[in-house]
């Protein structure tokens, strides 16, 4: 598989982070955690319960994206997650990227607010989780996007993907 910008998206707690770090050791590609890249600032907003703002946003993609343009330099696949919630984000991330694959991690409310209530995160609550849902503008169907339910496992969202990936 030639190098190819990936991104795993979906509302916080749909396993993002889980399926990038997997699929990108699977491909030999590079892991980056987009929640890594937030400034204080917006974590400060997070974690006080206050939902991010397009323009607490857009100084964040521009480092998301630059990070991936290294990683490609490199000839390695970078497997980025992200929320991506709005469209305008997903065109914002791809622009500069032609040639991309978009995963979208899809599942509902309260099976998300579950997962959110049993985990840690440095920020991010299920408090937040509402706004994410009304943000969420689902991807319509297109070439070089994959929908799946957070209810496969792991190993078959992985597998899914993996063969996705041959034939995208």
């Amino acid at each position: 598989m030639n190098p190819v910008f990936i991104v795993i998206m979906g509302v916080s707690g749909c396993g993002k982070s889980t399926i990038a770090e997997r699929l990108a050791a699977e491909i030999g590609g590079v892991f980056l955690e987009g929640d890594d890249f937030h400034p204080p600032e917006n974590k400060a907003k997070m974690g006080s319960g206050i939902p991010l703002q397009d323009a607490d946003r857009l100084p964040w993609f521009d480092r998301l994206i630059e990070e991936a343009k290294v990683v490609l330099d490199s000839s390695r696949s970078p497997v980025l997650t992200c929320s991506a919630l709005k469209e305008l984000y997903r065109e914002t991330l791809f622009h500069d990227f032609p040639d991309h694959r978009l995963v979208y991690l899809a599942g509902s409310f309260d099976l998300i607010k579950g997962r959110l209530d049993a985990r840690e995160h440095e920020y991010m609550t299920s408090d937040l989780l509402r706004s994410q849902f009304a943000t969420l503008e689902e991807p319509a169907p297109r070439s070089g996007l994959l929908t799946l339910p957070i209810e496969l496992t792991p190993d078959e969202i992985i597998a899914a993907i993996l063969e996705w990936l041959k034939v995208a």
